[in-house]
């Protein structure tokens, strides 16, 4: 069965354009995906907590080596990951925040970036391990300018690295829906919705 994880890290409840969007995604992968199973995770509720000692000790142990305290420290890691190595599609939801992705998307990708799990390295080269298909990446921001060869897009430290994120982890088949100009005024913001809406039609 096709399985769809989506990541939603807007720390907006409500009126999040990078949830509104994924939300038309959704609608339009369960379509042309009959049957299809979703795990939605809400990471900015504060339920994916920032990594701890224990949980990097448990990520560097030998599994038989692992002791009770251990096991509980990366239990949700191997949650997180089970979830992305069962899933067909990844769709990620991530507003800038400050130039960058924000607090409680990197406390996720904290979790599921993880040595033997969802990369290798060997040989000196590293090897990405997931089998998740592909992903899909929504990306809202507040003003205008941020995409390739824009005036500032400089300052979008967002995109390049989901991009080579997501690479690395070994997906190869990786789109960004982007929604710039959120903060203006109505009819703009409505158009650039439209757009993006378009795109997750031909995308889903």
């Amino acid at each position: 069965m096709t399985l769809l994880l989506r990541i939603n890290s807007s720390s907006r409840q409500t009126g999040s354009h990078s949830t509104a969007v994924a939300d038309h995604f959704e609608t339009c992968f369960r379509e042309k995906h009959p049957g299809c199973r979703v795990i939605s995770r809400q990471v900015a509720d504060g339920s994916i907590p920032i990594i701890s000692q224990k949980t990097i000790e448990g990520f560097y142990t030998p599994a038989e080596s692992m002791t009770d305290d251990l096991k509980a420290a990366t239990e949700l890691s191997d949650t997180l990951i089970n979830e992305l190595q069962e899933a067909d599609t990844l769709l990620i939801t991530a507003p800038i925040y400050n130039f960058s992705v924000p607090a409680a998307l990197k406390a996720w990708i904290d979790q599921i970036v993880r040595m033997g799990h969802t990369f290798s390295y060997q040989d000196g080269a590293f090897a990405g391990l997931a089998r998740t298909r592909r992903a899909v990446v929504i990306c809202a921001y507040g003003a205008e300018g941020y995409l390739e060869g824009q005036p500032f897009s400089a300052a979008n430290f967002v995109e390049p690295y989901l991009r080579f994120l997501l690479s690395f982890l070994g997906i190869r088949d990786i789109r960004f829906i982007s929604v710039q100009g959120t903060t203006g005024d109505a009819e703009t913001v409505t158009a650039r919705l439209d757009a993006a809406r378009d795109e997750c039609r031909i995308a889903a």
